[in-house]
C-alpha cells in the first residue's frame, strides 16, 4: 500500500513543478527579444531618414543638388581626392545649364562648397541602404524576424532602393535643355517617398515597442472617431508637404514677401497665366505659394478642431497628443509666415522643413495612440 504524502510534501512537489521552465514561455521570450532588436533597427532607420530629409532640404536651399552630374551608386562613395579630381568634377558641372546660365562666374572653391552638400546627401542615402541590407541579412540569418514582418521589411527595402533611383531621376531633370533646377514635380515625388519611408519605419517601431498581446488588448479599446480624424489630418499634412516641395522646386518662397495677402491680392492675378491650365499647379510660382498657404490654413483649422474633439477622450495621453499636434501646427504656420515675409532665407526655410518632419512624427504618434490606447493612460 502506497504511503500517504504529507501536506508539506505536496506543496513542495507543486513548487518543484512550477519551477520547471515552460517551452511556450521560452518561445515567447525569444520572440520578444526579436521584436526589441527589430524595434531598434527601425528606430535607426527613422533617424537616418530624418537626417537625410534635413540635409536634402539644405542641399536644395543652397542650390547644391546639381553639383554632382553622374549617378555612380558604388564608386560615387569616394569624393574627389586631389585637385585633378576636383577640376574634373568642376568641368562636368560647367557643362550643364545651371552653370552656363546661372553660375558662370562660380570659382572652384565655391563649387566645392555646393559639392559637399550633395555628396553628404547621397552618402546618407547610401547609409540607409547599407543599414537596411545589413539588418535584414542579420535578422534573416538569425531567424529573428517575427511572424508577419517579412513582407513589411522587404517592402521598406524596395522603397529605399526606389528612392535612390528616383533621386537620380530628379537630378537628371536639371541636367539638360535650359533647366537650372530640377523638376518641381520630381522633387515632390522624391520628398513624398522619403516621408512615406519615414512613416512606415516609425509606425513599425511604435508597433514593435509593445508586445503582441498588448497590441491585441489595446486595439479593443481603440478610439475610432479620433483615429479617423487623425488619419484625415495626416493626409492633409502629407498634401501640404508635397505642395511645399513644389513651391521649393520653383523657388517660389521669395516671390510674395507679404502676409496675409500676396502682394496686395488674395489670389495673385498671374496664378493661371500658363497653358494648359493644369501646368500652373506645378510650374507657376504664384499658384504654388497660394496653394501652400491655403492648405496651411486648412491644416491649422483641422488640427484645432481635432484637438477640441479630443477633449472628450477619457485618456490624458490622447488629449495631450492632440494638444501637441495642434500647438506644433500653429508653430509651423507662424514659421511659414516669417519665412515668406523674409523672402525664404536658408535658416528659416530649413527650420520650416524640419518642423514639418517633427509635426509628421507627432501626428503619426497621435494616430497610433488612438488605435492602440494603453489601459494605464485611462483617467479623468
Amino acid at each position: 500500500m502506497k504511503p500517504k504524502r504529507s501536506i508539506f510534501e505536496e506543496v513542495e512537489g507543486d513548487r518543484k513543478d512550477e519551477a520547471k521552465p515552460s517551452p511556450v514561455a521560452g518561445v515567447l521570450d525569444a520572440r520578444n527579444i526579436g521584436r526589441r532588436r527589430l524595434f531598434y533597427w527601425f528606430v535607426s532607420l527613422c533617424i537616418l531618414v530624418a537626417l537625410t530629409v534635413i540635409v536634402g532640404g539644405l542641399t536644395r536651399l543652397t542650390d547644391s543638388g546639381l553639383s554632382i552630374t553622374e549617378w555612380r551608386p558604388v564608386t560615387g562613395v569616394l569624393p574627389p581626392m586631389n585637385e585633378a579630381d576636383w577640376q574634373l568634377n568642376f568641368e562636368k558641372y560647367q557643362a550643364i545649364p545651371e552653370f552656363q546660365i546661372q553660375n558662370s562666374n562660380m570659382s572652384l572653391e565655391e563649387f566645392k562648397r555646393i559639392y559637399w552638400w550633395e555628396w553628404a546627401h547621397r552618402q546618407l542615402g547610401r547609409l540607409i541602404g547599407v543599414v537596411w541590407a545589413a539588418g535584414f541579412a542579420w535578422f534573416a540569418f538569425a531567424k529573428a524576424i517575427p511572424p508577419g514582418w517579412m513582407l513589411r521589411i522587404l517592402g521598406i527595402g524596395a522603397l529605399i532602393g526606389a528612392q535612390g533611383a528616383i533621386g537620380w531621376w530628379m537630378v537628371a531633370s536639371g541636367l539638360k535643355g535650359t533647366n537650372v533646377d530640377v523638376s518641381p514635380m520630381r522633387l515632390a515625388v522624391h520628398l513624398a517617398l522619403a516621408f512615406l519611408i519615414f512613416g512606415i519605419a516609425l509606425w513599425s517601431a511604435m508597433t514593435l515597442r509593445l508586445e503582441q498581446r498588448q497590441l491585441i488588448h489595446a486595439r479593443r479599446n481603440r478610439e475610432a472617431l479620433l483615429e479617423r480624424l487623425c488619419i484625415w489630418m495626416l493626409g492633409l499634412l502629407f498634401l501640404q508637404i508635397v505642395l511645399g516641395a513644389i513651391m521649393a522646386g520653383l523657388d517660389a518662397g521669395s516671390a510674395f514677401p507679404t502676409w496675409p495677402l500676396m502682394n496686395g491680392q488674395f489670389l495673385p492675378s498671374e496664378s493661371f497665366a500658363l497653358n494648359p491650365v493644369v501646368a500652373n499647379f506645378v510650374e507657376n510660382p504664384a499658384l504654388a505659394q497660394f496653394n501652400h498657404r491655403l492648405a496651411g490654413y486648412l491644416l491649422v483649422a483641422f488640427a484645432i478642431a481635432a484637438w477640441w474633439t479630443s477633449r472628450s477622450s477619457p485618456r490624458p495621453a490622447t488629449r495631450r497628443a492632440f494638444a501637441w499636434v495642434a500647438a506644433l501646427t500653429l508653430g509651423q504656420a507662424v514659421i511659414g509666415i516669417f519665412t515668406a515675409i523674409h523672402s525664404a532665407p536658408v535658416s528659416l526655410a530649413a527650420i520650416h522643413q524640419a518642423g514639418a518632419l517633427l509635426l509628421f512624427l507627432f501626428a503619426m504618434r497621435t494616430c497610433f495612440i488612438c488605435r492602440y490606447p494603453q489601459s494605464s493612460t485611462v483617467g479623468s
